[in-house]
């Protein structure tokens, strides 16, 4: 069976920027499970899938527009620390959630200056050029159930 709208894949993928460190890997775990054409996964792997059959290997390289975006500016912004009320010690690197217009939107502190705490929404990965190595180890069709919730369910996809 081909990889096509309404299937679940099974894929092995080790993720490397564009420096070739290794930034995320299936290997030594469950394959990673995805519901094809329900954007389960970013859009330039999930297009490069189209077509390939159980034992395929390849390498994609994803540019940012078809990644995680390119990084926008205005999802940075600094804050006074007095807006992390209740929460004694901040450093670089730590997460929180942020309300915005949007809703819940995870942000990351990236540099604190006194009392001025920069944070960041943008994807950690946004901006960046990645390359996937992926071997396709399942296609099957998709059941009504998973149609219906948008995404994988079993082994290496979701379970309720």
């Amino acid at each position: 069976m081909q990889i096509a709208e309404k299937s679940v894949v099974s894929i092995h993928y080790t993720l490397t920027n564009a420096e070739g460190t290794v930034l995320d890997s299936s290997n030594g775990q469950e394959p990673l499970a995805y519901l094809h054409g329900a954007s389960n996964i970013i859009p330039g792997l999930e297009n490069a899938l189209v077509g390939k059959t159980v034992g395929d290997s390849l390498q994609v390289t994803v540019e940012p527009e078809e990644g995680y975006g390119p990084v926008r500016d205005e999802l940075v912004q600094d804050v006074e620390r007095s807006a992390f009320a209740g929460i004694d010690n901040i450093e670089t690197g730590m997460q929180f959630m942020a309300q915005t217009p949007w809703g819940e939107q995870p942000v990351t502190v990236v540099k604190i200056e006194g009392d001025n705490i920069t944070l960041d929404g943008n994807h950690p990965l946004a901006g960046q050029t990645l390359t996937f190595d992926v071997e396709v180890v399942e296609v099957r069709g998709a059941t009504d159930e998973e149609m219906e919730h948008g995404h994988a369910h079993g082994a290496g996809g979701h379970d309720h």
